[in-house]
């Protein structure tokens, strides 16, 4: 069982952010809209949760009229050492594509990589591995 998973509340693109992230990161994708929940709070095709899982696990759903959408301020979603560095910077490359790097992925004085890049979606996410 994983340790920590991400819910993040869209403001109306959770499906299209959910398939951008399975893009990304691979693994498995699954999204029940509002009408499969019988929630009855926003548009019938809104997503009312969905479940991505593989070597990156994150959860999401269309924010509610009552709920906040994601707005990262002062947090990053770390992936220090989560994969063999090829696919850390195939990754971070992907997640810049459409956002901005904040930090390049680059070799730091003690001899490690990382970066820091915000994706299309707001989300920032911090990426390195050891050499």
């Amino acid at each position: 069982m994983p340790g920590l998973v991400p819910y993040l509340f869209f403001p109306g693109n959770a499906a299209e952010a959910l398939t951008f992230y399975r893009d990304v990161f691979g693994g498995d994708l699954s999204m029940f809209s509002y009408a499969q929940f019988s929630r009855v709070d926003g548009p019938d095709d809104a997503i009312a949760h969905g479940e991505l899982t593989g070597p990156v696990g994150l959860r999401a759903a269309d924010a509610g009229p009552d709920e906040d959408a994601v707005h990262m301020v002062g947090a990053s979603f770390s992936l220090l050492g989560a994969a063999e560095p090829p696919t850390l910077t195939r990754w971070f490359d992907a997640l810049a594509e459409g956002g901005r790097v904040a930090d390049p992925l680059q070799k730091r004085p003690w001899g490690d990589y990382d970066g820091q890049v915000v994706d299309r979606y707001g989300i920032r996410w911090l990426i390195g591995f050891q050499d």
